[in-house]
């Protein structure tokens, strides 16, 4: 499978004429971010957007994150990014993510040739407490509002992609400070309007922090995907 066939749902399309670089920075990835995730009950539809390989039990909880990356191998970037459920696996339910979106070529290939991650390009409008995004066909904004202090945080998190039909996880792990809050989201697209809920959620507000992301298990960082 090449890079440019990487499954996802049609917001991840990557346009055909988009001209990849031949190689970028292989896992795992050290970078400084700050974010805002939020979480919401999974509408009954969400885990229809599954691949056939992950489709079984799950846990009924949408995930998703605006990203601002300060520093990565790759260079600065911004980035959306949505699970629909997460799987019913232990000690740590991974999520799949079958959309994502960057403003950096440089990290659409190593999204998609390091951990199969259907990176599409978007362009991002920052405001300081709110979040744009806009693709081919769709757009996402959010505003956030915290309302905590800032409290050190660490942990992490799998993240699970089929790599030619073959599962396998990455851990992401993430330490640094962060706030509890809400997130006020609307969303727009073929498939987002149906899963991504539009409204008020929790939300972790993340600031200057640090996120490594680690090579897939089963291939210790192998690039399966040749463009």
């Amino acid at each position: 499978m090449s890079l440019l066939e990487i499954p996802g749902v049609p917001e991840s399309l990557l346009a055909s004429d988009v001209v990849l670089p031949e190689s970028s920075a292989p896992a795992p990835w050290t970078t400084r971010i700050d974010a805002a995730f939020w979480w919401h009950r999974a509408t009954p539809s969400a885990a229809s957007v599954l691949p056939a390989e992950l489709r079984g039990r799950v846990i009924p909880v949408t995930l998703a994150a605006f990203v601002r990356y300060r520093s990565t191998p790759v260079g600065p970037y911004s980035e959306i990014f949505a699970s629909p459920v997460l799987l019913r696996q232990w000690p740590v339910p991974p999520l799949h993510v079958p959309f994502i979106a960057v403003d950096s070529v440089a990290s659409v290939h190593g999204g998609r040739a390091n951990w199969a991650l259907p990176k599409t390009l978007a362009s991002f409008t920052w405001g300081a407490s709110s979040i744009a995004v806009r693709g081919d066909g769709w757009d996402v904004a959010a505003s956030a509002r915290a309302s905590t202090p800032r409290i050190p945080i660490a942990g992490g998190l799998r993240v699970v992609q089929p790599f030619d039909g073959v599962p396998r996880s990455a851990w992401i792990g993430l330490y640094g400070r962060a706030r509890l809050g809400r997130v006020t989201v609307a969303a727009r697209g073929p498939s987002l309007s149906g899963w991504l809920s539009p409204g008020t959620h929790p939300a972790l507000l993340i600031s200057d922090s640090t996120m490594k992301v680690g090579a897939p298990g089963g291939g210790a960082g192998a690039r399966p995907h040749p463009r």
